[in-house]
């Protein structure tokens, strides 16, 4: 079979992987490497030699490594070193020793044992990130120490990209002078990109931005890439650091955004033939004779993280046992950077085929057991700490909240200190109305109190953190922040604290609408619709509507609390709704009504079903519109109704009205 063929086949099988993936909203590179293992050698071998293809997925660890390289910034990791360092880098040192000791003393010999530990104390950025992200974690206490950890293990590595060409140097030659050599070239060769990054790269891409040519721009921006591989090649070193070294150059420039956006489509097609041929390496008719190894490493590996990450995190970051083991499981999985270290490991001969067969088994299982750890770590951390509960890191901090609201007095409660919260206190502190404020962002809280704000950390959906905010003595309360599952949830307990007080509440959209004024929301103001009030006052405007006739309509709008737009046509991007309640999964379909419908000639009284509700909120007969229409009108071939209901309720009277004309043309 050509490559022409292996190249449809590795498109047709990825295309059907990753859509199915995506659907069941596992990540990505899981599809990848399960296309790699069924196709491969040890798979239904449809493509029997894959080492054709590593010359390419090369590549994408190549441009993986930029794109993390642009990520970085080189004043970000200085202002970080101490999370860096402390957690991440001592993670990252305990694993591998650990990991290290244990291999050595099963027989492996010590470089295999290194490498083969480096790989697995590394977690998968990609499953955590996208996982954290669904479940509203990634700006929790847990979720900024499980990034920071991360953070640094992108930086390992690197630096194990730098240590394997060393250690793959002959026995004859000094290991230790081989790694400190080695050391030493990725030094000189990080300061020289540096002065490169200053004195060439910026003034080069001034030069290409001049010339508004986006084929110029690219073509330079694979010359940097591809050039500053093959340097760190040439010496001996991997292609993947010069890639990450030249994005950590380019990331200081202005056009690091623009980088991103051209570079994505060489990087994801490139990254998924390198784990395709990840997968590939793992030959499934073998591991029945290696099972009760990956199982007993699948276990080690989960079980010795968890507990490494726990301890450690509990000694380093000072919070609670529980918060600490749940930090823990999130990083317990092997990674993707695993995956980059093991396959530089075997093409430098330093892992032996059948030993890696095992390694690459045990990590792609901890990656297809890793969403479901991180989705129930909270349900997982409850049920091992039963008798005990998450108490507050600072428990001073609320002692200050306490402390502070004890003077205020008809003041208001704004939760969520981000940037629709930032503007409200503004507001609020031009007409002298007392204010404090409750967020969960460190950063934010200790800069805004240095600048004089009445700002707290204080997580606004514990009853006992809004009593100490005063919510006896409040005049009202603003919910701001975005997450909205967490905004029913602070406004169930201030109900269940008070029910007199006046709740604003923010949401994106109307999805949610009637389920937060259901609950006791004073006023909501979805975000997609207030903003689509202000386009169109400034359209009309515009258009010379008189500004009173425009400003009486937004008015009957707010007045009728969205009703009159209440519907829209549903999309795949819009949000989930927080209940299945039937209201809130109503939304607007168009139905047509053919020549031979049983409902031509009828009164639209007669085709609706009052036990189902629907509402028709316009009929289009042609080119006219007619708004809410007459339940007396008679209905056309050719009409289309626009429905305002369930699917079920569409469904049911499209049925019937199919069912009616089959009877009556019979």
């Amino acid at each position: 079979m050509g490559q022409f063929e292996n190249i449809l086949i590795l498109l047709g099988w990825a295309v059907a992987f990753v859509a199915l993936f995506r659907q069941l909203h596992f990540p990505p590179i899981l599809g990848y490497l399960i296309v790699g293992m069924l196709i491969g050698p040890g798979g239904f071998a449809f493509i029997p030699k894959i080492e054709d293809l590593t010359f390419f997925a090369e590549f994408g660890v190549v441009f993986l490594m930029f794109t993390i390289g642009l990520e970085f910034s080189l004043p970000r990791l200085l202002t970080m070193r101490r999370a860096l360092l402390g957690l991440g880098g001592i993670q990252v040192f305990l694993c591998t020793l650990v990991a290290t000791a244990v291999g050595f003393y099963l027989g492996l010999p010590i470089k295999t044992a290194i490498i083969a530990a480096g790989a697995l104390a590394l977690s998968s950025t990609a499953v955590v990130a996208k996982q954290l992200s669904e479940q509203q974690e990634l700006h929790t206490i847990h979720g900024r120490l499980v990034f920071s950890i991360l953070l640094f293990q992108d930086l390992a590595a690197v630096l194990f990209l730098i240590i394997i060409p060393a250690l793959a140097a002959p026995e004859s030659v000094p290991l230790l002078s081989t790694m400190l050599w080695a050391l030493v070239k990725g030094i000189g060769v990080t300061i020289a990109m540096a002065i490169a990054g200053q004195w060439l790269l910026r003034p080069l891409f001034h030069i290409v931005a001049r010339a508004r040519s986006s084929e110029l721009f690219m073509l330079a921006v694979l010359l940097v890439v591809l050039t500053a591989a093959w340097i760190t090649h040439e010496l001996q070193l991997s292609m993947a650091l010069g890639a990450f070294l030249a994005g950590l150059m380019l990331g200081e420039t202005e056009y690091r955004h623009q980088i991103e956006i051209d570079i994505r489509p060489f990087q994801d097609v490139l990254l998924g033939l390198f784990f395709i041929t990840v997968g590939a390496l793992l030959r499934i008719d073998l591991l029945p004779q290696h099972w009760h190894w990956v199982v007993l490493i699948l276990i080690s590996l989960i079980a010795l993280k968890t507990f490494l990450i726990m301890g450690l995190t509990k000694f380093v970051s000072k919070v609670t046992l529980q918060k600490a083991f749940r930090i823990g499981l999130i990083l317990a999985q092997g990674g993707e950077f695993g995956f980059v270290v093991l396959t530089v490991a075997i093409n430098n001969k330093l892992i032996d085929p059948e030993q890696s067969q095992v390694l690459v088994a045990a990590v792609v299982l901890s990656m297809i057991v890793a969403p479901f750890l991180i989705r129930y770590n909270k349900p997982i951390s409850n049920w091992i700490f039963a008798k005990q509960t998450e108490t507050p890191s600072e428990p001073q901090k609320s002692h200050q909240l306490a402390e502070h609201a004890a003077e205020l007095k008809e003041h208001v409660i704004i939760c969520g200190f981000g940037r629709v919260g930032q503007i409200l206190s503004r507001f609020l502190e031009q007409e002298n109305i007392p204010s404090i404020a409750l967020d969960l962002d460190p950063i934010r809280i200790s800069s805004s109190a240095l600048a004089g704000e009445h700002t707290f950390y204080g997580d606004a959906r514990r009853p006992e953190v809004l009593a100490a905010a005063g919510l006896a003595r409040a005049r009202m309360v603003v919910i701001s922040f975005a997450d909205e599952p967490a905004a029913l949830e602070t406004l169930q307990h201030i109900r269940a604290l008070r029910l007199d007080v006046p709740v604003f509440v923010r949401t994106r959209n109307d999805s949610n609408l009637k389920t937060f004024q259901e609950a006791g929301a004073t006023e909501v103001v979805p975000e997609s619709l207030e903003a689509s009030l202000m386009l169109a006052s400034h359209l009309l405007l515009m258009l010379g509507i008189p500004a009173s006739r425009i400003l009486f309509k937004i008015r009957a709008i707010h007045a009728d609390r969205y009703q009159n737009i209440q519907g829209f046509f549903k999309g795949s991007d819009d949000p989930l709704v927080l209940e299945d309640a039937e209201t809130s999964r109503m939304g607007l379909d168009a139905l047509t009504i053919p020549e031979d419908s049983f409902a031509v000639g009828r009164a639209i009284k007669e085709v609706t079903d009052p036990t189902h509700p629907i509402i028709i909120k316009v009929l289009t007969r042609g080119e006219v519109r007619f708004p809410d229409p007459d339940p007396e009108m008679i209905i056309q071939a050719g009409d289309v109704l626009v429905l305002y209901a369930t699917p079920e309720n569409v469904y049911r009277l499209n049925e019937s009205i199919l069912r009616e004309n089959k009877i009556t043309s019979t």
